[in-house]
């Protein structure tokens, strides 16, 4: 399960860039093909929002790929 754990991590670093590479690809388009300010707020607000949960992708897979999730405390009750 670990070594699952682990290369899960690995997936989760290459998928934060990924997706902010496409939103900002998207963005790009859409803010092209209507250039308007309402277009330009929309898509900055996505924007704004999706690149910290990416931030935050890419800081889990750092931490499951550098096994810091291998020994999680066991619930006591």
């Amino acid at each position: 399960m670990n070594a699952i754990k682990k290369y899960a991590g690995l997936i989760w670093m290459l998928l934060g860039p990924l997706a902010i590479y496409y939103l900002v690809k998207t963005a790009a388009g859409e803010i092209e093909k209507k250039p308007l300010l309402d277009t330009w707020i929309q898509w900055g607000v996505f924007t704004i929002v999706a690149l910290p949960i990416a931030a935050g992708m890419v800081i889990f897979g750092y931490y499951a790929w550098q096994e810091e999730y291998d020994h999680l405390p066991e619930e006591t009750e």
